[in-house]
């Protein structure tokens, strides 16, 4: 196996684009070569296998949408009110947003994941990290709600993300936000 970490990331990167574009069906080693624009048999020499390839999808997700300094100083020190979680709230659905093909490739391991329980297995462990992640963060920062507070909102704001993502017309942005602010109002108490 090769070990060119930039040159893995790309192959992993064009992989969520197809996955996006093409879904599961349509991530082939070849069609990831295409989009990467690397040689054919490059996608090979980096993964033993698809499912290799689809599990490294799952983890490359949650590295590109890594929060960035300034939201998490926003958590940790940022006023305790539900006025700043509805803020990071907005700040999450549009860095989400913002990376589309990347949400949509996780649909689409998500629905794989359904019939492989090996990735299924990783993709349960990753997810249930993000969320102890979330949850413990925002417990020990302080912040207004509890931790099933956390957990309601992680649920309503990633369907909310479907719609956004796959149905757009269905809300617009203002009504997105009216109902993100709607939510962290009824579900985060103790402001």
């Amino acid at each position: 196996m090769r070990t060119n970490p930039e040159r893995r990331q790309a192959l992993i990167d064009a992989a969520i684009e197809v996955l996006a574009d093409e879904g599961a069906r349509g991530l082939t080693f070849r069609a990831v070569d295409k989009r990467a624009a690397v040689p054919a048999g490059t996608a090979s020499n980096y993964f033993a296998s698809r499912d290799d390839l689809l599990t490294q999808v799952g983890s490359r997700f949650y590295e590109r949408l890594q929060p960035s300094a300034e939201t998490m100083a926003k958590v940790t020190e940022g006023p305790r009110t539900r006025a700043n979680i509805t803020e990071l709230m907005k700040e999450i659905v549009a860095r989400i947003e913002a990376f589309r093909t990347g949400y949509l490739a996780m649909l689409e391991l998500r629905l794989e994941s359904t019939r492989r329980p090996e990735l299924r297995a990783v993709l349960t462990e990753r997810v249930r990290e993000d969320l102890d992640f979330n949850v413990r963060n925002h417990l020990e920062s302080g912040q207004p709600g509890d931790a099933d507070a956390v957990r309601l909102l992680y649920l309503a704001l990633n369907w909310l993300i479907v719609d956004r993502l796959t149905l757009p017309d269905i809300f617009t942005e203002e009504q997105s936000a009216h109902l993100i602010e709607t939510a962290v109002e009824r579900l985060v108490q103790n402001a």
